[in-house]
């Protein structure tokens, strides 16, 4: 439902840029970008630029999907299920992002498009654990925001069509982490937590968005 809700919202954020591009005379780009964020993975994009006189930024809303490393399979599953050690472990990690960023025109080695951008993230982490033969399936998942900053470059392919690059980084705080009926809390706070352990031990297991290099390169499209 949580995911529902806020790409509903972005939805309606991209939207509204649309809408009031025309009234403002400002430009507004579409954009779909691939590469690494921790993972591989895509994320679409909405930027609006010259929308008030006077203001330096351009505004940038954008969603991705990126595979990631889940964690350390043994490790969750003593941590957070029980202390079995039967069946093959395979693991799949996943993260929703969602970001909004000001974007600042600089000029940088003679590129015509190039800004520094800095902005909030919110991502929504899962990390599934499969003991195959094993009968034992779990996934573990954190909510977090954060804060990211980088450069983004476009090179014109044509008056409306832009290559695109961009690289950066995003830094998320530590979030709780909770699955099956257990969570860890970084305050220590812990909910049907497994015998000793600690939210130190769950952070160690687990794979959650933490220091995340960004390196996309894409298209984007001037409306």
């Amino acid at each position: 439902m949580k995911l529902k809700l806020t790409r509903a919202s972005l939805a309606v954020c991209i939207a509204m840029l649309v809408v009031m591009s025309p009234a403002l005379a400002t430009d507004f780009s579409a954009g779909i970008l691939t590469g690494y964020s921790a993972g591989l993975g895509v994320r679409a994009t909405g930027t609006l630029t010259n929308f008030a006189q006077g203001f330096p930024f351009a505004i940038e809303i954008a969603a991705g999907y990126f595979s990631r490393d889940a964690g350390i399979p043994l490790d969750a599953r003593r941590v957070f299920i029980n202390d079995a050690t039967n069946g093959t472990p395979t693991k799949t990690g996943s993260s929703w992002d969602f970001r909004m960023d000001f974007m600042y025109k600089v000029g940088l080695l003679g590129m015509r498009d190039a800004y520094l951008y800095l902005g909030p993230r919110y991502s929504m982490f899962t990390a599934t654990f499969d003991f195959v033969g094993g009968n034992e399936v779990f996934s573990i998942h954190s909510h977090q925001w954060g804060l990211g900053a980088g450069l983004k470059a476009g090179f014109p392919v044509s008056s409306r069509v832009s290559f695109i690059l961009t690289g950066g980084l995003d830094y998320y705080p530590s979030a709780t982490l909770d699955g099956h009926d257990t969570s860890y809390s970084p305050d220590g706070q812990t909910v049907n937590g497994r015998n000793d352990y600690t939210f130190t031990d769950a952070d160690q297991a687990i794979n959650q968005p933490k220091f995340e290099p960004v390196a996309l390169l894409g298209i984007s499209y001037r409306l």
